[in-house]
């Protein structure tokens, strides 16, 4: 089995740019709109929305643009990311005032980060 693509969704195209590209420096490629005729049987959303791709070094998001979406909160839902270099990752994401969750376990760190829709994303350095 192969993961193809994860499918999330923001709240705009701007908080997903800075997340998605600037974050976890991926390329934005594709844009699209699924179609209310779609959305509605698919997901129970009555309005068409915007598709952006991002993607690189193995990982494809489809993020699903929906302004009426309230964030995510108390769930243990979550994607494990390995990145190469972690310490740079963290720091970028402190510098955007992205919420960064550290945890210790035994002699190591459990860690995640949160975009601003409450998606969370455990990040493992390469490796690990």
């Amino acid at each position: 089995m192969k993961v193809r693509h994860y499918g999330l969704a923001c709240r705009s195209e701007e908080s997903a740019d800075r997340f998605y590209e600037k974050i976890l420096d991926l390329k934005k490629s594709e844009r699209k709109i699924v179609p209310a005729a779609l959305c509605q049987p698919l997901f129970g959303i009555p309005s068409d929305l915007t598709v952006l791709n991002y993607a690189g070094d193995g990982v494809h998001f489809e993020v699903f643009i929906h302004h009426g979406l309230q964030p995510a909160s108390g769930s243990p839902a979550h994607l494990c990311l390995e990145v190469e270099n972690l310490d740079a990752l963290l720091e970028r994401s402190r510098a955007m005032g992205f919420p960064v969750i550290r945890v210790p376990r035994g002699d190591q760190w459990i860690t995640f980060i949160q975009d601003y829709d409450g998606n969370l994303f455990e990040i493992k350095a390469g490796g690990s």
